[in-house]
């Protein structure tokens, strides 16, 4: 991907992890962006009651993933590491 257009998305993605973060710090949880791959593979850390929640996985796909997904077509799959 041209790198132009991979910092674009880079920022959209900041920017749409953002908008989400308010939701996860009512419940005493937290997202941290830990990498963007090539293939728009987003990884991500679940931080504070998220982290430990045993719905976490739900979140992640449910929530944040098809946010994400709706908001940039382009990511491939949000994954927790």
């Amino acid at each position: 991907m041209e790198q132009e257009k991979f910092n674009q998305l880079s920022e959209k993605i900041k920017t749409s992890l953002d908008s989400i973060r308010p939701y996860l710090q009512a419940d005493g949880g937290d997202i941290s962006l830990v990498e963007i791959t090539q293939d728009l593979t987003i990884k991500v850390k679940l931080l504070g009651a998220c982290g430990c929640c045993p719905h976490s996985l739900q979140t992640l796909k449910l929530g944040v993933e098809q946010f994400l997904k709706k908001e940039i077509p382009e990511i491939k799959e949000v994954t927790a590491v």
